[in-house]
């Protein structure tokens, strides 16, 4: 049996669907659990979010925008609230706008969301997750695109999906035909993996560097606010799992873990109880690693 088994039967007693492996671009192990099959998609959930953080810094590599502008250059209806006047692209896609996230899976039109916006807080402060403040980044980014004649989806396509030849197998859209940027992707996991496998390869596929590695690495970077979550990815908080851990995340436990000191990703999909423990997966993938005979036993820090 591969040295994978535990890590696989583990996820399989708290409802998981999936579990891919792979190490240095290579695929080492892939189960499918709990009558989930290969080329059944899956929902990714908030795990959508982190297409948005990297589709954000290809856009600052076009030119189209910068991080630190603010919003409402753009979003020109907010210019007149004191606190909204004030946001950055970086604090909105860091969740530290101060602009409250609305309800977890009441996912508003682009449109709708400018509007529902509510500055809570003084930007920077205070991390606060939700919906609305991916789709006023979607509204914000469809109207830097239209003097291009370009659509956010078609740009999404364009830039990210199509290069790396990721095939959604659907992508909500809200009533004027935009993606849904929270939580609309439904994907199988191989098409996923790709996604992983891109980032891993610090912004490079097929020897063609998509997006600058010194872009790519504000992904990666957490805040004041709230130092393990970075622009639309999760990053690791403890000394126990490995240390550049970075993962995009959504609920019901759709991880892709990545990490880059062992050119490790793991993708995971499951409809989770709360039982199962993301360090207890982590320790037996990595066990399962040590043993793989290509590998000396990895560390596990730094």
């Amino acid at each position: 049996t591969s040295p994978f088994q535990p890590a696989a039967d583990y996820l399989r007693s708290c409802n998981g669907h999936a579990l891919l492996v792979y190490r240095d671009g290579k695929l080492l192990f892939e189960d499918y659990l709990n009558d989930h099959k290969r080329d059944q998609p899956h929902r990714l959930a908030s795990g959508t979010k982190s297409f948005v953080g990297v589709l954000a810094v290809m856009a600052v590599e076009d030119g189209l925008l910068k991080l630190d502008e603010k919003v409402a250059d753009t979003l020109t209806e907010w210019k007149a609230d004191a606190r909204k006047s004030q946001v950055t692209i970086r604090q909105l896609l860091t969740l530290t706008s101060g602009i409250a996230g609305g309800e977890v899976g009441d996912v508003p039109s682009y449109k709708e969301a400018v509007r529902l916006a509510e500055a809570k807080f003084p930007p920077g402060e205070k991390f606060q997750y939700g919906p609305i403040l991916f789709q006023c980044f979607g509204e914000l980014l469809r109207r830097k695109l239209e003097p291009r004649k370009e659509t956010v989806e078609g740009y999404l396509h364009r830039r990210l999906l199509d290069p790396i030849g990721l095939k959604p197998s659907s992508w909500r859209k809200d009533a004027e035909g935009n993606p849904n940027l929270p939580s609309g992707a439904m994907l199988t996991a191989r098409e996923w993996a790709k996604f992983g496998l891109f980032v891993l390869n610090r912004g490079a596929w097929d020897g063609r560097q998509l997006v600058s590695e010194r872009f790519l690495a504000d992904c990666f970077q957490g805040t004041k606010a709230h130092p393990t979550y970075g622009l639309t990815f999760w990053l690791n908080a403890s000394d126990e799992r490995p240390r550049d851990l970075a993962m995009a995340a959504g609920a019901g436990k759709q991880k892709l873990y990545m990490v880059p000191s062992q050119k490790l990703l793991i993708v995971q999909f499951a409809e989770a109880t709360r039982r199962l423990q993301e360090r207890e997966l982590m320790r037996l993938v990595l066990d399962g690693l040590s043993q793989t005979e290509t590998v000396a036993s990895p560390s596990i820090s730094k």
